[in-house]
């Protein structure tokens, strides 16, 4: 479906606010609060048996700035994703609907491609926006024009290849949140080592707490982040494929439904 690029970049930029929002509340109220309680706990049972075994924690896992950056990419993929889900679902459903109602052995003509035309551009525009009623109204035009049954089928392919590539393309923004949530967690990779690095003088004189504390920024950021990046991949490659068969499906609607029923004379 062709959607207005206006209407969905205000639901993008909606989406990424909330996003921003709805994490850093939780980030601030609940997840740092409780990861300062959880270190400074840890601090002390190490200050009194430098080898008690100390459990992780979730909380201090995921407190860092670049968790909460993936976290919000993350949500923020997700609502795209979910909104691109529930057009291709609708589009899905139109299918099963009798948009031209032809029955078994009946024939259209050229001359009968104006009076079924008619009734898909009678649909709402809306619905005419869809790409079942765009391949058919194309389809029943062309045959019209052309009284060419192999032309007929070529437009229907071409449209539906160059819808197949808009829908390829309209996800490149995701593709950036893809590799944009692991790229963050290197970032924090890299923070914690270099911080573990500056304090290596402090762990040579026996406080290890430092490194400790520095190495879980390192190796945390990551594992949330290859964590969140396999999620959001997964419901992107489940977009791609309900896409795909909308595709495919409309190409097969086009045959049964109409291709089989053309005839010249």
């Amino acid at each position: 479906m062709r959607r207005n690029p206006f209407s969905e970049f205000y639901f993008q930029l909606i989406a990424l606010m909330v996003a921003i929002i709805v994490v850093h509340v939780l980030y601030i109220t609940i997840v740092r609060p409780e990861a300062a309680i959880v270190l400074e706990q840890q601090r002390l049972l190490q200050e009194a048996d430098k080898t008690a075994e100390i459990n992780r924690s979730g909380y201090v896992i995921i407190k860092d700035y670049e968790q909460e950056s993936c976290f919000i990419l993350a949500l923020w993929a997700t609502a795209i994703i979910g909104f691109k889900i529930r057009e291709t679902m609708k589009e899905g459903r139109f299918l099963d609907q009798a948009l031209l109602d032809v029955e078994d052995g009946t024939r259209i003509l050229p001359e009968d491609s104006r009076q079924y035309s008619r009734s898909i551009q009678a649909l709402p525009a809306a619905t005419r926006e869809f790409l079942l009623p765009r391949v058919l109204l194309a389809a029943l035009q062309r045959f019209g024009s052309t009284r060419d049954i192999q032309d007929v089928a070529s437009v229907i392919k071409d449209v539906c290849e160059t819808q197949a590539d808009r829908l390829d393309s309209e996800l490149s923004m995701m593709r950036y949140i893809v590799w944009a949530i692991p790229s963050i967690g290197f970032i924090g990779t890299v923070r914690g080592i270099g911080q573990a690095l500056g304090q290596a003088h402090r762990a040579v004189e026996g406080d290890i707490v430092g490194v400790t504390v520095s190495l879980g920024v390192a190796f945390n950021s990551t594992f949330i982040a290859l964590v969140i990046s396999l999620f959001i991949m997964f419901i992107m490659h489940q977009l791609q494929l309900m896409q795909e068969r909308l595709v495919l499906d409309t190409q097969s609607y086009c045959d049964v439904n109409l291709m089989r029923h053309l005839a010249l004379r």
